[in-house]
């Protein structure tokens, strides 16, 4: 996706008479470019009104929290920001449109952040996530920060919940120490690619 630890999967999709099928998530195929699999640890489903905005979200790291992301129903326009201090490609960002018929994913890795606006009347949103929900290591950054300046469509209202509608910018969750540092990123990413060569060694 243009970002380190950022990727977008692209499905075959097989169909006949009868519907579709498809492997939306392959653990092998995310280990083979990320380095490591994804320790699943809890699964995610939000459906969202149009223009809702979710995110921008991130954990500390270690050990943060990788996610998966597809859009099973309707369609969202998915963000990964680069908010690692340190990293060459810091503060920017990349979006992707996720549908229903398409079917495409996007693995978000440790320490980056996330966000997607819903583009239909109503999207249904699921996500595998590394580690589980925990409010005291959970930070946002304001998605409509203009310094950031993330291109929402044009003509959809955003909806924030009070939460986000209140985040901080980036520079003010940088100034307040909240970010993730690229070292302490990139230490983590090869502890994990480690643990998987260790456990497949014995």
């Amino acid at each position: 996706m243009g970002i380190e630890g950022a990727y977008v999967f692209r499905p075959a999709i097989h169909g006949d008479d009868r519907g579709t099928f498809l492997e939306w998530y392959r653990q092998d195929d995310l280990a083979g470019v990320a380095g490591h699999s994804l320790r699943l640890a809890q699964a995610n489903c939000s459906i969202s009104r149009k223009g809702t905005v979710r995110g921008v979200h991130f954990a500390d790291v270690p050990p943060s929290q990788a996610k998966f992301i597809t859009c099973v129903s309707g369609a969202v326009l998915d963000v990964v920001v680069d908010i690692r201090t340190g990293s060459p490609t810091f503060g920017r960002w990349h979006s992707v449109l996720l549908d229903d018929r398409t079917r495409k994913g996007v693995y978000v890795g440790e320490g980056l952040g996330h966000a997607f606006m819903a583009l239909s009347e109503q999207a249904a949103v699921v996500y595998l996530c590394s580690e589980p929900y925990t409010p005291a290591r959970e930070h946002g950054i304001h998605p409509l920060d203009p310094e950031l300046g993330i291109a929402w469509p044009e003509g959809v209202e955003p909806l924030l919940s009070a939460k986000d509608a209140v985040a901080p910018t980036l520079a003010e969750a940088k100034d307040k120490g909240l970010l993730p540092r690229y070292d302490d990123c990139l230490a983590y990413y090869t502890h994990l690619r480690e643990s998987v060569e260790s456990s497949m060694s014995r």
